[in-house]
Order: C-alpha cells, then structure tokens, then sequence
C-alpha cells in the first residue's frame, strides 16, 4: 500500500531535505487548526505533524506542555481530532503524522483507531512512550492499513539498539537531539552532528532530527547529516506570543524561511 511519506523521501532522494512542522492539534483551537495548516503548507512544508494532548506526557518540554494543556482544557480528544482531519483531509496536500501517547489509542481502540486513521488521511504514528518490543501489535494492525509507525532513538542509545531499531521504524527514523525533552534551543553541538552523521551512515531509513530544532541556522549545521527535520515547539512559541489570527503572517514568514533553507540550502 503506497505511503506518501516514502513517496517524498524517494522524490527527495537525500539531497532535498523534509521540512516537519509540528502542531498541537486543537491548539489554540480546533477552529483556528484549519488557518494554521493551510498557513505552513502554503510556507512549503513537507509533512504535518499533530501532536495528540495527553495530561500525563514524558517527552513533551514546557511549551509544549502549555499548549497541550490549553487543547485538553477546551475538550479536544484524539476523536475530534480524527474527526477534523477526516473532515478537511482533502485540503491537506502533505502526508500527516500523528504523536501520540499510547493511552488515547488504547481508549480509542486500536483496531477503531487505524481504521479511522487510514479513513482521515494519516501516513504515520509516532508513540513516545511505546518501544518496538511492546508495539508489535499496533504495527501489525498499523501496517494492514499503510500506516507506518516511526521510532525514535536518541544520543544515549547504545549503539547495538539503535542499530537494531533503526532497523524497525517505518517512513522514517525520529533522530531526538538531545537526552531531555522538546524545547528550542539556541546551539547545536558538534557532538551531536556527529552522531547524527553516524546515525544516518547506520540506518536504513531517513532520519530526521527533532527537539531543539528552531534556526535556519540549524538547519544549515546539520543539513548534511539528516534527511528532515522536526519543528515544533518554536511554532507554538510563535503562536503564544503572537495570537490567532495576527500570528499566522509571521508563521508563513518563519517557516519560509526554514523551508528555503531545507530545500535549497549549500549543504549537501
């Protein structure tokens, strides 16, 4: 069953880099969603990525937290979100991935859930607090229904596992920058180029870097050592600070920006 995640990643051919623009679904609003995706498509993005609210999460920093909070305070559940993306998936002309914890899914039901999924136009799942020994179940259900499920590995992966779980991620692999959780930040360190180009020379899927991803200027460090990379928290900075609607002009702005600089950038 074709997946438009491999599609890019194929047309991209490792030269192109995939720009993945993160959002908390439902924040600030469901109704303001529709606006805000059409803003980071119209800015060239490459795959949209919806971030499931969860009250109890384990990789989500502060900003992310707070806009969360702010969705499950307003009654956004992974059924409504389903239900918007199935609604509007037509308007959607990028792949979508969902993150989310493991505990809607299994409310929802798993087999409920990829069904609906598939229905809405989903590509690809990522689940923080899943790991490839206990999600084999869900990958099974997942894969009847060209949904792919991503892992993640991080810099504190032996080497032995993240070989072995590169090998098990599907569309791509999640590269997490640093040993904490999401959040802006201001440097990159050589340390973690060169794990990333490691990482990259060792996996047999893409890899893209997420948590801490926010510059051009990151972008352009870490080009030729990834296929993507992950935006998020500095989206949701960006919208706090601006508000709906006023926010969305700089959004287009900002992530042009990174879009120019992922996919026409001197690295190689």
């Amino acid at each position: 069953m074709k997946n438009g995640i491999d599609s890019l990643f194929k047309k991209n051919g490792g030269r192109r880099k995939a720009l993945i623009a993160y959002l908390t679904a439902g924040y600030p609003s469901l109704n303001a969603q529709r606006a805000l995706v059409k803003t980071l498509i119209n800015s060239d993005i490459d795959i949209l990525e919806l971030g499931v609210p969860f009250s109890d999460p384990i990789a989500d920093g502060p900003t992310i937290q707070y806009s969360s909070h702010e969705a499950l305070m307003k009654g956004i559940s992974l059924h409504k979100i389903i239900e918007w993306l199935t609604r509007f998936k037509r308007e959607i002309t990028v792949p979508v991935v969902l993150m989310s914890y493991m505990n809607p899914i299994l409310s929802y039901g798993i087999d409920a859930f990829s069904r609906d999924a598939q229905k809405a136009g989903v590509s690809g799942l990522i689940i923080p607090d899943s790991i490839p020994e206990e999600n084999k179940e869900i990958k099974k259900v997942l894969e009847r229904r060209g949904i792919h499920l991503i892992a993640l590995v991080a810099p504190t992966t032996p080497e032995k596992r993240l070989r072995w779980v590169s090998t098990k991620t599907a569309g791509f692999l999640y590269a997490v920058s640093v040993a904490g959780v999401t959040g802006a930040r201001k440097n990159i360190s050589p340390q973690t180029k060169r794990w990333l180009s490691h990482l990259r020379s060792v996996s047999p899927s893409p890899v893209c870097v997420g948590f801490g991803i926010s510059t051009k200027d990151h972008i352009a460090s870490l080009r030729g050592s990834v296929d993507g990379f992950i935006v998020g928290s500095a989206l949701i900075e960006l919208i706090r600070n601006n508000r709906f609607p006023k926010c969305l002009g700089k959004l287009k702005t900002f992530v042009s920006t990174l879009s120019k600089e992922c996919h026409y950038g001197r690295g190689k």
